[in-house]
């Protein structure tokens, strides 16, 4: 299947996913959730991943002006070509979760990541997953929405909960990777020597590429 029947609006059902690894994929016209202190780090693997498998964007990045992390657009240059990024930096709280609706309505985009001060409500949940499939009848893309929260994260409805945590080891740089939910897949754990990497589930054995 080529990367633009995967994430065209015209595929087959029921939708597509964005393959993570192995096993793992990320359902597409849905919004998922990311958290643990290298969620961001993840986020763009996502990014990466995607852009690999579409050869076209634009990935939006939505990051309220408060937030002390912003992505260090130097060190990302390696990982996603700077052009297909585009960054909201919205003034109030509440704008973020606006941002993120109306771009993944239009349909115009693949992804949109959201990086939010905590996690969001059912209501506003429900709202995204209702603007990712309109934009999937509507637009060029089958949008795939990542919400970006801090701690263990917890916002309810969404379609997959990942945790990212660095697990690093004197010489030897690596992250500790679950899936804490997924309305079709268990919860799993891999352990990633580096991002771009065959993880490791949390055995000990191949869990595939990524």
């Amino acid at each position: 299947m080529t990367a633009h029947t995967l994430l065209s609006r015209k595929t087959h059902r029921p939708p597509p996913g964005l393959p993570v690894m192995e096993q793992a994929s990320l359902p597409l016209s849905r919004v998922h959730e990311i958290c643990g202190r290298a969620r961001r780090s993840w986020a763009v693997h996502i990014a990466s991943r995607l852009l690999a498998e579409l050869r076209t964007g634009p990935i939006f990045w939505i990051s309220p002006t408060w937030e002390h992390n912003q992505l260090n657009t130097d060190g990302l240059v390696s990982l996603l070509p700077p052009q297909s990024l585009i960054f909201l930096s919205p003034l109030r709280a509440e704008d973020i979760l606006w941002s993120m609706e109306e771009i993944l309505r239009s349909g115009a985009a693949p992804l949109v990541v959201a990086d939010l001060p905590a996690p969001p409500g059912m209501t506003a949940v429900r709202r995204l997953h209702l603007a990712a499939e309109t934009g999937a009848g509507e637009g060029r893309f089958r949008p795939l929405g990542l919400l970006l929260t801090p701690g263990n994260g917890g916002a309810p409805g969404v379609e997959t909960r990942w945790q990212m945590e660095p697990d690093h080891r004197p010489g030897q740089t690596r992250w500790r990777l679950e899936r804490l939910r997924a309305r079709m897949a268990p919860p799993k754990s891999w352990s990633l020597d580096r991002l771009g990497s065959p993880p490791q589930d949390h055995a000990g054995g191949r869990a595939g590429g990524i």
